[in-house]
């Protein structure tokens, strides 16, 4: 059984001290889960002081929010995998559409980020997504095969079981528009059935792939009854604790 995973994906919000008051506001709120995994994804300058105050909290996983490809080098501004490894950094989100659109970041650009991340020992969050117009002009599902295709290439079926995909249409993403249950299990399945192609089946079906695209209390748990959808990437309602807590009751009620 996949085990659900919800991401909160703060952006460029959110200072050390408060992402300190944030992580004692989720642990009051919500406890502790064992059902659904959790995962904080803070700005960089966070990463630090939040590993450290998670020290005492298991239950939730520290991510990225992106990397580079190489090691080291000349590369001013950017971070490394090895540099997040160090800070107990688990997962790192890669080909957001948001560094795509913003920052030019290809498919293959992003591949080699991929692989990157997986051969320094972190779990990559693949974005994938489609835009209104290549929704609406039926391209969607060439969009998202190519976007796995070339995201996923030289990937071998041993290092699958550490990706997540997260499915964000675009149009979708801070516009307070969600995918309907319906239409976001159906992108699913089709990725799903790609993964299948460039895997197998077996792996495939082990796969968690999460929905990202206005994720909220009131439709978390019609999503999450959803038999192929694994998870949430959350953007604006993972910027406050209590809403996010009640995406993680949510999704435990749509387990139950």
């Amino acid at each position: 059984m996949r085990k659900k995973i919800l991401a909160a994906n703060w952006k460029m919000n959110l200072t050390q001290d408060e992402a300190d008051a944030y992580v004692h506001s989720l642990v009051r709120e919500t406890g502790e889960t064992n059902d659904v995994e959790v995962v904080l994804i803070p700005a960089f300058t966070v990463i630090p002081a939040l590993a450290a105050r998670l020290n005492d909290t298991a239950w939730i996983r520290l991510g990225a929010q992106n990397m580079h490809w190489e090691k080291s080098g000349a590369y001013t501004g950017e971070i490394s995998g090895t540099m997040l490894r160090a800070l107990y950094v688990r997962y790192v989100i890669l080909g957001h559409s948001e560094r795509r659109n913003l920052f030019g970041e290809t498919n293959e650009i992003v591949n080699r980020k991929v692989k990157a991340a997986l051969e320094q020992g972190l779990r990559p969050i693949l974005c994938i997504g489609e835009s209104l117009q290549e929704r609406d002009l039926g391209h969607m599902n060439q969009v998202l095969e190519e976007q796995i295709r070339v995201g996923l290439k030289g990937v071998s079926l041993k290092e699958f079981h550490d990706l997540v995909i997260a499915y964000e249409p675009i149009w979708a993403i801070g516009t307070g528009k969600s995918a309907n249950p319906q239409q976001a299990q159906e992108a699913h399945v089709l990725i799903r059935s790609v993964l299948a192609q460039v895997s197998d089946s077996g792996i495939a079906e082990r796969v968690r792939i999460q929905y990202g695209g206005s994720v909220k209390p009131e439709n978390a748990q019609e999503l999450m009854s959803q038999k192929d959808i694994d998870g949430a990437l959350v953007g604006a309602a993972g910027l406050d604790p209590v809403t996010f807590s009640q995406i993680i009751r949510c999704t435990e009620a749509a387990l139950a």
